[in-house]
């Protein structure tokens, strides 16, 4: 308001001054001292005019521009910028500005923020690779071929082979939850199921004394579902234990079937004390059996060239083993990761981790014309363990 009566001050100003100077020149007949008169005049206006420009229009952008500049460099933080004497537009775009850079410094700050926390995700999967590096262990009488893939930085599956005595204990887990926190819970689960190991033969009381620690130092959302196989050497049986986890998939090379065993039992952290509900039930293997262990990062997994949000599921998962045709371990696993790429397809996304153990009781022979590891990459077509 203040702005707009000073304006319209002016222009009566100018206008009588203006004005005033052709009346001289009507009376007078245009005597040349009432042009220099009027010239006079006209100078002072466009001076006059030229600073109400300058100081309520020109200067503020100057103003504005250099404290953007300023801003973005990060020579100084940003504050709301407040010209006086501002031409009502300029006040609007301003305004604008103020309220766009005020976004911008949020976003900048979280932006920051998002970085630090980035490291500390950084470090942390740092941490998960070193704890979780795995050793090789060979079990004399069974080809075992295993291995995880993450869909973040952290991950919550785990799994691992454990030798102790006659004994090996191979399992799997999923933990609840996406994060950092469950990554944690993993690793914990990792060490203390490595560590009663050396105490305790029974897989059930593993798990059981397992979640006596663990269910106490976790929030009650975080859970862990396992299955664990304990596999004898000497008397050549096998052992599984579950703990709320999926199925256990037995391909019978007698039959050339694959069948499919619920795991059974609760997830760790469901409950203090779970050494009731888990129990340790023996697996019927012949040689040239194959038993797979998986996490529902699979059978879980998105059809990425249908509209229809399908997921593999677990009887496409039975369908491909018992379609592979070299059974072996490294036979099944292979063909398993070439069909989970070819159903993901191209422009996949993966939600969820991934891990995979297929073990072959191929007892005292030699497997020959085995398959190579390494997939040729005609056969992947975008989802791969090492892409």
């Amino acid at each position: 308001m203040n702005y707009l009566l000073r304006n319209i001050f002016f222009i009566f100003v100018f206008l009588f001054l203006t004005i005033d100077g052709f009346f001289i020149v009507d009376n007078n007949f245009i005597k040349i001292e009432n042009i220099e008169y009027i010239f006079l005049i006209t100078i002072i206006e466009i001076v006059i005019l030229s600073i109400i420009a300058y100081t309520t229009s020109i200067k503020p952008i100057r103003i504005l521009k250099k404290e953007i500049a300023l801003f973005l460099t990060g020579a100084q933080k940003w504050e709301s910028l407040t010209v006086e004497n501002m031409n009502p537009d300029v006040r609007f775009v301003i305004n604008f500005f103020n309220k766009s850079l005020e976004i911008l410094k949020n976003f900048k700050e979280e932006f920051k923020a998002g970085r630090i926390l980035k490291s500390e995700v950084e470090f942390a999967s740092e941490i998960q690779r070193h704890v979780l590096k795995k050793r090789t262990v060979v079990v004399p009488s069974i080809d075992i071929v295993a291995d995880t893939k993450s869909a973040t930085e952290v991950g919550w599956d785990s799994y691992d082979i454990i030798e102790q005595g006659n004994n090996y204990y191979i399992y799997i887990g999923d933990v609840t939850g996406h994060g950092v926190a469950s990554g944690f819970v993993m690793m914990i689960v990792n060490a203390l199921i490595s560590g009663f190991s050396k105490l305790v033969e029974s897989s059930a009381d593993i798990l059981a004394k397992t979640n006596e620690i663990v269910k106490p130092r976790v929030k009650s959302n975080i859970l862990m579902t396992l299955l664990m196989i304990r596999w004898n050497e000497q008397e050549k049986k096998m052992y599984m234990t579950g703990a709320g986890h999926e199925y256990l998939i037995v391909y019978k090379a007698s039959k050339k079937k694959a069948f499919k065993i619920k795991s059974g039992g609760v997830a760790l952290g469901m409950t203090k004390n779970i050494s009731k509900i888990l129990k340790e039930t023996q697996i019927a293997v012949e040689k040239d059996d194959i038993v797979i262990l998986y996490t529902d990062g699979i059978t879980e997994a998105r059809n990425g060239k249908l509209e229809s949000d399908m997921m593999l599921g677990i009887d496409r998962l039975i369908e491909i083993i018992e379609a592979t045709p070299t059974k072996t371990a490294q036979g099944i696993f292979n063909n398993i990761t070439i069909e989970l790429s070819r159903f993901m397809g191209y422009g996949h996304r993966q939600f969820d981790d991934i891990t995979l153990i297929t073990m072959h009781y191929k007892g005292d022979k030699v497997i020959e014309n085995d398959v190579a590891p390494e997939i040729s990459t005609e056969f992947i077509t975008e989802w791969n363990w090492g892409g």
